[in-house]
């Protein structure tokens, strides 16, 4: 999946297409609020670290960072959509169709940005070979 998903990347690149990195970081000492979710609470103690800088929060290598590429972290939640400024930068800039390619998993964070963006009026494509979940069926 990540092969492919640099692949993804790097024809997005070629062809000038704006390229996002959508991650994820607490804040210091792990102070953001997510332990309302099982999800987060079950991965807390794991992922407390996870500041701004640290290698955990860095987009993998395999995917690599063009000159061009955007990189937004968010502090909080499973969507990079909800409650952050990424819908509306993406439409300031004149994007009407986003290709959402990774998140937590297929069956958590990529169905909600789909539902954030296309009730925001984007078109949404959701290529299936580069994109897991968990359990694999």
């Amino acid at each position: 999946m990540v092969r492919r998903i640099g692949e993804l990347a790097e024809a997005a690149r070629s062809m000038g297409i704006q390229v996002v990195h959508a991650t994820f970081q607490t804040t210091a000492h792990g102070r953001s609020p997510r332990s309302n979710v099982p999800l987060f609470a079950a991965t807390e103690r794991h992922t407390a670290e996870w500041v701004a800088g640290s290698a955990p929060v860095q987009v993998v290598s395999e995917l690599g960072i063009g000159p061009d590429d955007l990189v937004m972290p968010r502090h909080h939640g499973v969507s990079p959509t909800q409650g952050t400024e990424l819908l509306p930068l993406l439409r300031t800039i004149g994007a009407e169709t986003l290709v959402v390619t990774t998140g937590v998993s297929l069956n958590i964070a990529i169905p909600s940005v789909v539902v954030d963006a296309v009730n925001e009026g984007f078109r949404v494509i959701v290529p299936t070979d580069a994109v897991a979940g968990t359990p694999l069926e």
